[in-house]
């Protein structure tokens, strides 16, 4: 876990995008799990989605195999079925999109995967989407600063949101962090925790790029 004051890493194992094609076609789960791991991040994040992230199921089972950290399984969960795989593959907590969900499906996967023994990520891209999840229980909720249609980066998003989640919530930003900098105005915000894969992956150092993640301090409040 982070330090106090500081900001905890979410460090994806992603080998391509829809926006930017392949990032890491090659990288190795393992190997990559451990540097993030030995940069202290707090969990991982795995894509398992194949035709978007070309991603895998084995490349959760090698990244959870590899290191002590806990696991989100990143994917497209649309189906009942699909949290269940989440935990069958042995992850930690299951996202959730609450653009590709209604109401009472909302409801019922957060229900499902508690049941189950996983957290679940609630990920929203503006405020109605942030009111919806709130109202199904969300208590982990990432702003995800990609418009999921064109793939464009809002930076000021996540800082607008941040206030207008209610106490006892933890946020997480996600997606468009870039490196430090990104994350010390994130961790200025009220965010709790930053979920970045494609700054890390491209990096050429995991390891030393998750420490300096982690080392963006919040502000001191006077």
């Amino acid at each position: 876990m982070a330090d106090a004051g500081d900001v905890a890493v979410i460090a994806e194992v992603k080998r391509a995008s829809p926006s930017k094609g392949p990032l890491a076609p090659d990288l190795d789960p393992a190997d990559l799990a451990r540097r993030y791991q030995a940069g202290g991040a707090a969990c991982l994040s795995v894509l398992t989605d194949v035709d978007f992230f070309r991603g895998s199921p084995a490349d959760l089972a090698a990244a959870r195999a590899a290191c002590s950290l806990p696991v989100l399984r990143k994917d497209f969960t649309v189906d009942a079925r699909d949290v269940c795989d989440a935990r069958l593959m042995g992850a930690d907590c299951v996202l959730l999109i609450a653009a590709a969900l209604d109401h009472a499906e909302l409801e019922s996967f957060l229900e499902l995967a508690r049941r189950v023994g996983l957290d679940a990520l609630v990920e929203v891209h503006d405020e109605p989407e942030l009111q919806r999840a709130v109202a199904a229980g969300a208590d982990l909720v990432g702003v995800n600063q990609r418009d999921l249609v064109t793939f464009e980066v809002d930076t000021a998003r996540a800082v607008r949101m941040a206030p207008q989640m209610p106490a006892g919530v933890v946020r997480v930003a996600e997606s468009g962090i870039t490196g430090p900098h990104d994350a010390r105005v994130l961790a200025d915000a009220g965010y709790h925790a930053v979920l970045v894969g494609e700054h890390l992956v491209t990096s050429g150092d995991a390891e030393a790029g998750v420490a300096a993640l982690r080392a963006a301090r919040r502000a001191p409040t006077s």
